[in-house]
């Protein structure tokens, strides 16, 4: 169903691709929109170990609800900060892109304890975490994208 990645020679492992998605802090998530049209938004996300899912918290309306709502295929692309290389004018840097379905989460319980892991991934600390969750926990909406096909490539940008 899903494309072999055209230039091969530059794929990167698929241990290479989790690292990266358990260390970067933001991507852009693209869903089916309005008219059809890719709507992309970038988001800070939780990647999961345990369930190997990608998690993104947010308000429970607008634009990107409505669309998952339509439609549940999604996309997430990640780049991490790139390395210099000598004598070139670009960076070297790895990018990971998922292709999934997303869902809304309407478990309350796990809802809290992804925004719990997601503020810890920001290092916010525990007073701030609670805080938060005090404010927004009957608001806040968890979406949760689980992953059909994950590839990570190396981009040389000279």
């Amino acid at each position: 169903m899903f494309r072999p990645m055209r230039r091969y020679k530059q794929q990167i492992s698929d241990n290479d691709c989790i690292q990266i998605l358990k260390n970067e802090m933001r991507g852009v998530l693209a869903v089916i929109g309005d008219g059809d049209y890719p709507y992309t938004i970038p988001l800070s996300f939780y990647f999961s170990e345990e369930d190997k899912k990608i998690y993104f918290h947010g308000a429970g309306k607008g634009h990107k609800i409505d669309a998952i709502k339509k439609c549940d295929k999604a996309s997430f692309c990640i780049l991490n900060s790139g390395v210099k290389v000598e004598d070139r004018i670009g960076l070297n840097f790895k990018s990971v892109i998922v292709f999934g379905r997303i869902k809304i989460l309407e478990d309350r319980e796990k809802t809290l304890d992804i925004c719990k892991k997601l503020s810890e991934k920001f290092n916010f600390g525990n007073e701030y975490i609670e805080d938060e969750l005090r404010k927004f926990a009957n608001v806040v909406t968890v979406l949760e994208l689980t992953p059909e096909q994950i590839t990570g490539k190396l981009v040389n940008e000279s």
